[in-house]
């Protein structure tokens, strides 16, 4: 189902860009539609139910859109959703969305654990650092991981970046070892 969801979201995503649309707004509509849908049992009835007619599905949805401010291709794409009954897949269309997005916009999502808190001085290094590294425009994420004694961990999509003591430590256990 994942395909079918980085589908949906490139697909949007497209829209998004060809309509010049602000995408946060868009995002910030869907994510509202997610809650909407994961918190009313009552709506997901109406919208999962295979007798209840498509029309009146897309009115329950138009009001909500109204109700809500939230823009037409956003709504357009939820329609799409309800007719193909791929609706329960929302939340994970919007994940994907927003790194296809981020991908598009030429940013990074950065997951940076240190084994203590880092100053602002430290963050726009590493920051920057990373941005070099990769091309890209970072947006970090901190955590504290005190087991790494020392430096940072950086976590970029599926890479791993070690800088921390704990790392250095285990490589020269590995080398010595061998």
């Amino acid at each position: 189902m994942a395909s079918v969801a980085s589908t949906y979201a490139r697909a949007f995503a497209d829209v998004v860009f060809d309509e010049h649309l602000d995408a946060a707004r868009a995002i910030v509509g869907l994510r509202q539609i997610v809650t909407l849908f994961n918190q009313s049992v009552e709506l997901r009835r109406v919208w999962e139910n295979p007798a209840v007619p498509i029309e009146q599905k897309r009115k329950l949805l138009d009001v909500i859109v109204q109700r809500d401010g939230i823009e037409r291709p956003v709504r357009n794409l939820v329609a799409v959703l309800i007719d193909h009954r791929r609706l329960p897949l929302l939340a994970r269309i919007v994940d994907q969305l927003e790194k296809e997005i981020d991908a598009r916009l030429g940013f990074a999502e950065a997951q940076i654990s240190s084994a203590r808190e880092l100053g602002d001085a430290e963050k726009r290094t590493l920051e920057a650092q990373i941005a070099k590294t990769t091309g890209k425009k970072v947006r970090a994420s901190y955590g504290l991981e005190p087991s790494l004694l020392g430096g940072a961990v950086v976590r970029i999509g599926s890479t791993i970046y070690d800088g921390s003591v704990k790392g250095q430590l285990e490589k020269i256990r590995e080398a010595i070892s061998s």
